[in-house]
């Protein structure tokens, strides 16, 4: 069990480029979809537990499942197996990078990375758009994203702030308090 946790993380970290925006699909297809460690709602909880805490999201991620598959040990194991690629790439290619940064073919790499998470990120969202509305209606979640995006962008309010008010705004709901 802990080589299958290693190597799962370690191919995330591997092909994860682009940020843990990037990586959470890829997070998704192996603990979900071909280690079957979590079921979609159990991972999108604990996408939600990670992206209210501070850090990067990856490790966040690979902690969790890590220490729930196997403890302590799988939790160390997992977030080295996540970070490990990213150490070895920055010793490797850091020196490469900027003696090559200039090239038009290395920015032209970097600049089509942005599309590719771009669709990555609205196949996730629309994935999980889709499991809401099994639990919920239309016009909750429109609602939900509204007031999101007025408190945020118009009232300029925390992101921290904005979090914990719609996760108690969710768990009352979920009571029927609301």
């Amino acid at each position: 069990m802990q080589m299958k946790i290693f190597w799962a993380f370690f191919k995330v970290g591997m092909l994860g480029y682009g940020g843990g925006p990037a990586s959470i699909p890829l997070v998704h297809k192996e603990v979900v979809d071909t280690y079957e460690w979590m079921t979609d709602e159990e991972f999108q909880d604990s996408l939600a537990i990670a992206n209210v805490l501070p850090g990067p999201i990856i490790t966040k991620l690979a902690g969790y499942i890590g220490f729930i598959k196997k403890g302590w040990l799988g939790m160390l194991n997992a977030v080295f197996a996540a970070i490990l690629p990213t150490i070895i790439l920055m010793i490797v290619l850091l020196k490469l990078f900027a003696e090559f940064k200039d090239l038009d073919w290395v920015q032209g790499m970097s600049h089509g990375v942005i599309p590719v998470v771009g669709v990555m990120l609205i196949i996730l969202t629309y994935e999980f758009l889709e499991k809401a509305k099994a639990k919920t209606t239309w016009k909750f979640i429109i609602l939900f994203t509204i007031l999101s995006f007025l408190l945020l962008a118009v009232l300029d309010i925390h992101p921290a702030l904005v979090i914990l008010v719609l996760v108690a705004f969710s768990l009352f709901r979920k009571e029927g308090r609301i």
